[in-house]
């Protein structure tokens, strides 16, 4: 049996009749660890279910009954098969006013354990709030991951009759990669037409492949530029159904993703007007200053890999995350830039070779020195010049490497926590589908719309985490289907 710190306060004025009774010690069986309390200083929280314990007549089986899970009237021993690590940080409410939860311990399961007790939330120490808070928001996550799931697996009986269904499917098959075999072959084969396009646009700048058109310009090769035309029509069209398909275009036309598209295929029909129309607008040469400025833009088309590719993702979601670390990065090098480049101009002035023309003309001398690149076309030839210089270089490799690993950190962070908000979602679709199968009784099986509806639970205990609060039909009943 293990026991806490007694408690601080006096007991000297209390008599040794009744009260010597009340103050005798109960024990408490929590999954099989033993603790001794006394009632005084359970009492300290009368509303806690171990209070109700300590006070209620030791005849009263009924009302022990409905506040432990089994009692000993000899030993007057409560035994509750419950949490024995959380109930020791809980526990400790009585003796210190609040509760730590230690690490390891599931923030929801703890606020549970904490609901069970009959603790009040209060009494969480701010420390632990901030990680349920966080736990909070990473089941949010997951529940968004499970009704998306599910609309995926029973979308298709749900959707009205008529060309809104029809809309859903296409939604679905341009979209949404994971709902079905002919869905992941179109990724596949946008996949690919990306990967070719970008290989093609790389291929048409190299000289040897390149032909001469009547007037003797330069141009790309005829086989090179129909593959490009038959990647820019894929393009047009995945586009085009992606529009007539998306249940909001103002949301369609507003995402980045969907600007990366429109500007990967702008350039190919502007190119294409500017040729055939340009002689009679302008003069060809603004022509061609117009189409190689507009050729430039094709490079957007290699951003359209990021939407087949959950690394790329959360690569960009950790840039967005680590906007002060970048902030941080770029005040550093800016006032070292300024400062060294100060500093070198100053100093390499008085030599009558020097190329440090301007203070302007050593910010990119700094640029260079700092980054560690070094190209050599500006470089200091005065003793304190080359001090400057290894100076500036020793502080731009301090201020480049300070802000790395936080932004790495920010990457690792949360690809972790997309595989496991993916592995949770698909863990809880076979939880749900498990209780569908489940037969009462009766011998009839349960609907899943009737089973979970309110709050999908994770398991009978009071340790469950809520996730959804509607239901969703039958998910055993609906893969069926789909199958």
């Amino acid at each position: 049996m293990w026991r806490l710190p007694k408690s601080r306060s006096s007991f000297s004025g209390q008599s040794a009749g009744g009260d010597g009774q009340q103050q005798r010690e109960i024990s408490v069986n929590i999954g099989g660890v033993r603790l001794a309390l006394r009632p005084d200083v359970l009492n300290r929280f009368p509303e806690s279910r171990l209070a109700e314990l300590a006070n209620c007549p030791a005849r009263s089986f009924d009302v022990i009954s409905s506040l432990c899970d089994d009692y000993d009237p000899c030993g007057r021993e409560f035994y509750f098969d419950r949490d024995p690590d959380s109930f020791k940080c809980i526990v400790e409410v009585y003796y210190f006013g609040e509760v730590h939860m230690k690490r390891g311990i599931c923030p929801i399961c703890f606020i549970k354990e904490m609901e069970f007790w009959k603790i009040d939330l209060s009494c969480l120490d701010e420390c632990c709030k901030s990680n349920l808070s966080e736990k909070e928001e990473e089941l949010a996550e997951i529940a968004d991951k499970v009704r998306l799931l599910l609309d995926d697996l029973h979308g298709q009986d749900s959707d009205p009759a008529g060309p809104r269904r029809w809309q859903k499917l296409l939604w679905r098959l341009m979209e949404k990669p994971e709902s079905s075999l002919a869905a992941r072959v179109v990724a596949v084969v946008s996949f690919l037409f990306i990967l070719v396009s970008s290989v093609v646009m790389c291929l048409g700048t190299i000289p040897d492949l390149q032909v001469e058109d009547a007037e003797g310009n330069r141009a790309e090769h005829p086989t090179l530029d129909a593959i490009e035309t038959v990647c820019i029509g894929w393009f047009t069209v995945e586009f085009g159904l992606r529009l007539a398909s998306a249940p909001s275009k103002v949301r369609f036309a507003l995402s980045f993703m969907n600007a990366v598209d429109f500007l990967a295929i702008m350039p190919f029909y502007i190119v294409l007007t500017l040729t055939h129309l340009g002689t009679a607008v302008m003069e060809l040469a603004n022509v061609q200053q117009a189409v190689q400025a507009l050729r430039i833009m094709r490079v957007a088309r290699i951003f359209k890999l990021a939407r087949h590719s959950s690394g790329l993702q959360t690569l960009t979601y950790a840039l967005k995350r680590s906007f002060k670390e970048l902030g941080l990065l770029l005040m550093y090098m800016g006032v070292g830039i300024f400062v060294f480049s100060a500093l070198g101009y100053t100093m390499e002035q008085s030599h009558p070779e020097t190329l440090f023309r301007s203070i302007p003309q050593s910010f990119w001398w700094a640029i260079i020195t700092m980054t560690t690149v070094g190209y050599g076309d500006i470089y200091p030839k005065t003793t304190l010049g080359r001090c400057n210089a290894a100076i500036s270089f020793l502080c731009g490799v301090i201020a480049i490497a300070l802000p790395i690993h936080p932004i790495i950190n920010n990457f690792v962070i949360y690809y972790n926590k997309q595989k496991v908000l993916e592995t949770a979602a698909k863990h809880e679709l076979e939880l749900m589908e498990l209780q569908s199968l489940e037969l009462p009784p009766g011998g009839v099986p349960r609907r899943l719309d009737a089973t979970w509806e309110g709050t999908m639970r994770a398991s009978r205990s009071d340790t469950h985490i809520p996730l959804l609060t509607a239901s969703h039909g039958t998910v055993a009943a609906k893969k069926r289907s789909v199958s």
